[in-house]
């Protein structure tokens, strides 16, 4: 154990070599101390952690400002008793291609978050998942930003890499194609989080038993737009993630005392998805990059036959 403690304490070690260079996160006292990333400024409501812009639990729950290099990237909500983000938002540019593979902590909550020990060598096949993807990213240095393990939860190999990733590829496409402002530049808004669960990684950081995400965007020929998403982390499973409304997502996510909101306050759709724009992302060539949208599964049934009389 002594050995194992000793190399979990490496990463760190580099970083304090490194620490002339501001290269690591903030952690802020109020979500409102990192601008930029919500939409309208307006954080979700999470019920008993996060209800009305106020963190119930201050020395539980840690907002921070990811940064690199002095640039702030988006922000976490940190839950260091189960060592796992509550969630990860951030305003979506557009992206550029390539992947970063250095993992970071952050130094300010060091003694309670995961490490780099507890995902290595794991026997149950669970992967140091993303919740902000490193493929959203609209500069290297942001994608290298995302590569920190506060933004991280242990996700099922198969999870990750298969129904979760065709979703996080889907709504990059709606977003570039349909998420155009008024002044023809691409925004949209992101909310990506995960639901704890009842086992743990490492005896340490605890396995999300369900991962969310959700985005908003006002689009100037298309009006408001939004899509939600949820699926439970466990191996294989179908290929794609089920698209859901907002409004499905509050319901889900709802507790009997407190209700769950994700962009509260604003005039993103609460009863509509974007799954009708499928179609067309998924006929788009891009460069190097696919779409992977689930194919639209027709709801209008035949019409119902008779066999009764014609009346007299």
């Amino acid at each position: 154990m002594a050995l194992l403690k000793m190399w979990c304490l490496l990463p760190f070690a580099a970083l304090l070599l490194l620490s002339i260079i501001p290269t690591t996160a903030e952690v802020v006292r109020s979500m409102s101390n990192c601008t930029g990333f919500l939409l309208q400024e307006t954080p979700p409501r999470v019920p008993g952690i996060l209800e009305g812009g106020n963190i119930l639990e201050q020395n539980r729950y840690k907002p921070i400002c990811q940064t690199l290099n002095n640039l702030r990237s988006f922000v976490t909500l940190y839950d260091t008793t189960n060592r796992i983000p509550v969630f990860s938002a951030s305003k979506y540019k557009g992206s550029k291609p390539g992947r970063p593979k250095i993992w970071n902590i952050e130094p300010q909550l060091y003694e309670n978050q995961a490490g780099e020990c507890d995902y290595l060598n794991n026997s149950q096949q669970l992967d140091r998942g993303h919740l902000f993807p490193s493929s959203y990213g609209h500069t290297q240095n942001v994608k290298k930003s995302t590569f920190t393990l506060t933004n991280a939860v242990p996700q099922a190999d198969r999870f990750n890499q298969g129904s979760r990733k065709n979703m996080e590829e889907c709504i990059k496409c709606v977003m570039d194609d349909y998420c155009i402002n008024s002044n023809d530049q691409v925004e949209g808004f992101l909310v990506i989080g995960a639901q704890p669960g009842n086992n743990k990684l490492n005896n340490r950081v605890n396995i999300p038993s369900m991962l969310w995400s959700a985005f908003c965007c006002y689009s100037q020929s298309k009006g408001w737009l939004a899509s939600a998403h949820w699926g439970q982390n466990i191996p294989g499973g179908d290929k794609y993630l089920q698209t859901k409304t907002l409004d499905e997502l509050h319901n889900k996510l709802s507790t009997p005392s407190s209700r769950f909101e994700v962009f509260p306050g604003t005039q993103c759709s609460l009863n509509t998805t974007v799954t009708q724009f499928y179609p067309e992302v998924n006929s788009k060539k891009r460069e190097k990059q696919k779409c992977n949208c689930p194919p639209l599964i027709s709801t209008i049934s035949a019409a119902p036959t008779t066999t009764s009389a014609p009346p007299v």
